[in-house]
C-alpha cells in the first residue's frame, strides 16, 4: 500500500478543506482512485502500489487548495472539482494562477475568472492578437468570456461599441414554421449572446447601450458590405457558416477593432453537401501573425460535471455528430 500524510496548520481551513462531511475530500479521492480518512487536521491518502501517482497527485491538489484557502480564497464543490481536472492535466499547474481574480474581463456586477488552463490561455490570445479563435464543445466557455472581454473593453473605453452577430442556421428546425417577422424568428437564435450581456451588465444598460448602437446583436447576413472600427466584434457558432461566410465576416474587421470567432466542430447544423467556414478557416489561417487559436475540450466543460461525460461519451463513440 502507498500511504500519505498531509498536516495541515490551522484545524479551521482545514475543515473547509475537507468540506462539510469530508465531501471535499470524496471527490478528491472518487477523481483519483484514493481512499482519503481525517485525523483531526490531518488527512491520510491510502491507495494500491500501482496508484502512487494517483497518491501524489491528489495531495497536491489538497495542498495547493491548502494555500489558496490561506490566501482567503473561499472553496465550492465546482472548484474542487476544477482543482482536480487542472491538476491531473498538468501536475505542475499552479493553482492560484488558473483561479486568481485579477482578470480584466467582465464588469463590477459581475467579475470573471478563468477556471481552466485553456481558458486562461483563450483570455490572454484575446488581450494579445486582433484575430482569436475559441473552438471547443459546449460548456467550455468560449462565449461567455469573449462576451466577458467585450464588455471589459467597453468599460475600459478601449472600444467604442460591441457587436455581436451568429448564423441563423436551423439545428433540425425550419425558421418558417417559427411564429412572428423575420427579427423575432432570429430573436431565439441570439438568445445566447443577450444572456451572457444580462449576466454582465444591468438590464437597464444593455437595453440602454442597444437603443443608442453601443451593442449590437444582428444575425451574420446583417454584416455584409460593412466595415467595423474601434469594436469589439464576436462571431458565435461560426462552425455553421460557409467558407464564404467566413471570409465575408473576417474582412469586417476596421482599425481599432478586435474580433473574436467562437465554435464547436461536432456540432454542424450545415447541409452535408456544405463545407464548414470554421474547419476551412482553422486550416487556411493557422500561422498567420496576429491570428491565435485556443483548442478547448471536454476537460475545459466548466457546466454541471454531468455535461463534461456526455461530451466525452459522445466524442469516444463519434455519434451524435
Amino acid at each position: 500500500m502507498t500511504t500519505r500524510k498531509l498536516e495541515f496548520d490551522d484545524s479551521r481551513r482545514a475543515s473547509i478543506l475537507f468540506g462539510p462531511e469530508n465531501t471535499h475530500l470524496k471527490l478528491v479521492g472518487e477523481r483519483f482512485n484514493v481512499r482519503i480518512e481525517t485525523r483531526g487536521s490531518m488527512a491520510v491518502l491510502t491507495a494500491g502500489d500501482d496508484n502512487e501517482t494517483e497518491v501524489d497527485t491528489a495531495a497536491r491538489v489538497l495542498t495547493q487548495l491548502y494555500g489558496m484557502l490561506r490566501h482567503g480564497r473561499k472553496l465550492a464543490p465546482q472548484d474542487v472539482d476544477l482543482a482536480c481536472r487542472v491538476i491531473d492535466r498538468d501536475p505542475a499547474a499552479e493553482l492560484h494562477r488558473v483561479f486568481r481574480k485579477e482578470v480584466d474581463a467582465g464588469s463590477p456586477r459581475k467579475p470573471v475568472t478563468p477556471k481552466t488552463i485553456n481558458q486562461r490561455a483563450y483570455l490572454d490570445a484575446i488581450r494579445n492578437n486582433d484575430l482569436t479563435f475559441g473552438i471547443g464543445p459546449a460548456g467550455t466557455g468560449k462565449t461567455y468570456l469573449a462576451v466577458a472581454m467585450a464588455v471589459g473593453a467597453l468599460l475600459r473605453r478601449e472600444v467604442k461599441r460591441i457587436v455581436l452577430t451568429r448564423p441563423a442556421v436551423e439545428a433540425g428546425e425550419k425558421l418558417g414554421f417559427l411564429p412572428g417577422d423575420l427579427a423575432e424568428k432570429i430573436n431565439p437564435y441570439l438568445r445566447p449572446l443577450y444572456d451572457a450581456l444580462h449576466d454582465m451588465l444591468d438590464f437597464e444598460k444593455v437595453q440602454d447601450h442597444m437603443e443608442t448602437g453601443v451593442i449590437e446583436v444582428a444575425p451574420l447576413a446583417f454584416m455584409r458590405g460593412r466595415t467595423l472600427n474601434d469594436a469589439f466584434i464576436i462571431l458565435d457558432e461560426a462552425q455553421n457558416t460557409t467558407p464564404e461566410q467566413m471570409k465575408m465576416f473576417l474582412t469586417r474587421l476596421g482599425f481599432g477593432s478586435r474580433a473574436v470567432v467562437t465554435g464547436d466542430v461536432t456540432q454542424i447544423d450545415l447541409p452535408r453537401e456544405s463545407s464548414s467556414g470554421l474547419l476551412n478557416a482553422r486550416r487556411v489561417l493557422a500561422g498567420v501573425e496576429g491570428i491565435a487559436f485556443t483548442e478547448f475540450d471536454d476537460r475545459d466543460v466548466i457546466r454541471h460535471p454531468l455535461v463534461a461525460r456526455i461530451v466525452g461519451a459522445y466524442d469516444r463513440t463519434g455519434e451524435g455528430d
